[in-house]
């Protein structure tokens, strides 16, 4: 049996399938769940501690230390891959521990300070301990560069970054590779 169809009802049967299909194929995309949150920390923790390691990894002490002391003083937000501890790549292990801003041998316990949120009087105090041992120090909030930290993190959903304070790297006695300090002038694409 043959049926005749006309034009006219050809392109009305693609009309009604044709969104249907354009539909299904946008689906995935348009029902898509935003980024898990976890996931999200979870990379970032991972990408504030491969740019730590970096800026230690370019930095010399007047006596270089065979492990590395690393100490994580306020709250934070990205440390938590950074406490595992973790090696350099050229092997010098990293011990990474939390201490208070007031702990009395902050200078003797560190070699680095990872800084979280502080009151001022207690960044006032943190950094007056520190002034003139070579202990290089990174605050975690972008502020603070003005204040006393050598490194400032900046860290975005798609990247971190850092700033660098010329003023207080050369007061600290740390020697800084220059090749650290042109990456510092690198900024983050705009999001």
């Amino acid at each position: 049996m043959n049926l005749a169809v006309s034009p006219t009802e050809r392109s009305l049967s693609w009309r009604r399938i044709l969104p249907t299909a354009i539909l299904c194929v946008l689906a995935p995309h348009a029902f898509a769940q935003a980024p898990d949150p976890v996931g999200l920390a979870d990379h970032r923790a991972q990408a504030v501690t491969q740019v730590v390691l970096g800026i230690l990894s370019y930095a010399r002490w007047p006596v270089e230390p065979a492990q590395l002391r690393l100490c994580i003083v306020g709250p934070t937000q990205y440390t938590d891959d950074l406490i595992k501890g973790t090696t350099q790549a050229t092997g010098r292990p990293v011990v990474v521990q939390r201490l208070l801003a007031d702990h009395a041998d902050i200078v003797t316990a560190c070699d680095a300070v990872y800084i979280g949120k502080l009151t001022g009087d207690e960044r006032s105090r943190l950094f007056s301990s520190l002034a003139g041992h070579p202990v290089l120090s990174i605050s975690e909030g972008g502020d603070q560069c003005t204040v006393g930290s050598l490194f400032c993190l900046r860290v975005g959903d798609e990247q971190v970054s850092f700033e660098v304070n010329l003023d207080s790297v050369a007061r600290s006695g740390v020697r800084i590779h220059p090749s650290v300090l042109q990456l510092s002038r690198r900024r983050a694409p705009a999001s």
